[in-house]
């Protein structure tokens, strides 16, 4: 007689388990906040949540970390405080704002899962706020999102008008043929720091995460990162509309993740640009947006107390 699969194995907890109500005494605690925005995305795509995708993708993993050689259950706790309703819609950014208010304090890290990068406009600005001047903005992606307008392709030109210190901006990953001169311009003039897809080929993923935090948090500023998940090649996320081949592999995207959040000076991160009716029937982009919230948290364990 053969053997059953048992699918709640007491040896084998699954990474969902990190998802908790409220934080946990003697852990390091992360919040977990969804901001599913896409009705003003530059390429139309679907309302499916792509949160809820992300965290049904967790199931998928472990808690042990086989690199750090530790089990984040015993360190690390996520409190869940699910979604924004209609973050797009009139009053979506007081929604936003007011979520990130209500959480608990003392947390160490806050993690957004949106949506298209237009989540990183209202999630940085809640974060900060409205003090935008005394944070850094790292961006992993394949454009500048300068644009004009306001669209998943003008948040980083949003943050600059209010207020956020173009000096202390970090832009990672930057591809050929996914910009344009005039933005280029735009982002060099207000002092925008580059780390390109092609000087990384050049080096390592692990230097340009360092770099990109020494940069962005001088002054002791705390620093929001932002993963727009396009920076990726796109065999890798084939549910992301803007994703180029030739781009950054689904491991270079884990290590900076990991990198970038192991710096006490990093205090929130989000996961961007993801259409969920758009990725394939292996979910190979959902699952990887699931494992950089694991290698997040494997980062926010390796800080030092």
């Amino acid at each position: 007689m053969g053997c059953v699969a048992n699918p709640n194995d007491p040896n084998w907890p699954s990474a969902d388990s990190l998802l908790v109500a409220g934080p946990v005494a003697g852990h390091r605690n992360a919040a977990l906040l969804g901001v599913h925005t896409y009705l003003n995305s530059l390429t139309p795509r679907s309302s499916v949540s792509t949160p809820d995708a992300i965290r049904e993708a967790l199931t998928r993993y472990s808690t042990w970390s086989f690199t750090d050689n530790v089990d984040l259950a015993e360190h690390v706790s996520v409190v869940d405080y699910g979604n924004v309703v209609d973050p797009d819609g009139e009053e979506g950014d007081r929604r936003v704002a007011d979520a990130v208010n209500s959480f608990d304090a003392g947390l160490d890290l806050q993690i957004f899962l949106g949506g298209d990068n237009a989540t990183t406009w209202k999630a940085m600005r809640a974060v900060t706020g409205g003090n935008l001047g005394g944070y850094g903005l790292i961006t992993l992606d394949a454009h500048l999102d300068v644009r004009d307008g306001v669209s998943n392709g003008s948040p980083v030109r949003q943050l600059l008008e209010a207020g956020l210190d173009g000096k202390r901006l970090v832009q990672v990953g930057l591809a050929d043929f996914s910009n344009s001169a005039p933005y280029a311009k735009r982002a060099h003039d207000a002092g925008a720091w580059v780390i390109s897809r092609d000087s990384i080929r050049h080096g390592s993923i692990e230097e340009a995460a360092v770099r990109a935090v020494q940069l962005a948090s001088v002054g002791g500023r705390k620093v929001y990162v932002d993963i727009d998940m396009d920076a990726a090649d796109r065999a890798a996320v084939p549910g992301c509309p803007a994703a180029a081949p030739g781009g950054l592999s689904a491991d270079e995207m884990r290590r900076f993740v990991r990198i970038v959040a192991t710096n006490a000076a990093v205090c929130a991160i989000d996961i961007t640009e993801i259409d969920v009716e758009r990725d394939t029937d292996d979910q190979r982009t959902v699952r990887l947006a699931a494992l950089l919230v694991l290698e997040a948290l494997a980062g926010l364990r390796r800080r030092a107390r």
